[in-house]
C-alpha cells in the first residue's frame, strides 16, 4: 500500500511541475511583452515609477516560479524538501509584496497596519531563516523511513 502512495506522490510531483512549468513559460512571455509595452511603445526608453514597479513585480513573480520548480524538482529527484530555499521563496513573495504595495488605495489606519503585519512577518521569517542557517539544516526528508 506505502508504495502505491509512494507512485501516486510521484506522479503528482510530475503533474505540478508540468503546470508550473507551463505557468512559468506563460508568466515569462508576460514579462517580455510587460517589458516591450513599458519600454517601446508607452514610453520610449523610459521607464515611469508605476511602470517599473509593475515590471519588477512580474519579474519577482518568475523568480518565485522558477525557486518553487527547483524545490518541486530537488523533490522529485532526492525525495527531500529543501527548507532554506523555502524560507528564502517566502522572503522573496513578501518583498515583491512589500515592492507591489500601493498605500493609495486604503486609509493610513489600514497602511499602517498592513505594514506592521509585513514587518511581523519578515522579522518571523528572517528569523526562521537564522534559526536553519545556525542549525545547519538545508533539507528535510521526505521519506517516512528517514524521519
Amino acid at each position: 500500500m506505502i508504495e502505491i502512495v509512494n507512485k501516486f506522490e510521484k506522479i503528482v510531483y510530475a503533474v505540478l511541475m508540468a503546470l508550473l512549468m507551463l505557468v512559468l513559460a506563460t508568466s515569462l512571455i508576460d514579462l517580455v511583452w510587460l517589458l516591450y509595452q513599458s519600454l517601446i511603445v508607452t514610453t520610449p526608453y523610459l521607464l515611469e515609477t508605476h511602470e517599473l514597479i509593475t515590471v519588477l513585480g512580474a519579474f519577482l513573480l518568475v523568480l518565485i516560479g522558477v525557486e518553487l520548480l527547483d524545490t518541486i524538482k530537488a523533490y522529485f529527484h532526492e525525495n527531500t524538501i529543501h527548507v532554506e530555499i523555502v524560507v528564502l521563496l517566502a522572503i522573496i513573495a513578501v518583498a515583491r509584496k512589500v515592492i507591489l504595495l500601493d498605500p493609495t488605495g486604503m486609509s493610513g489606519n489600514e497602511f499602517g497596519f498592513e505594514l506592521m503585519g509585513i514587518g511581523v512577518i519578515v522579522v518571523g521569517l528572517a528569523g526562521g531563516y537564522y534559526l536553519i542557517k545556525k542549525a545547519g539544516i538545508t533539507v528535510v526528508s521526505g521519506d517516512p523511513e528517514n524521519t
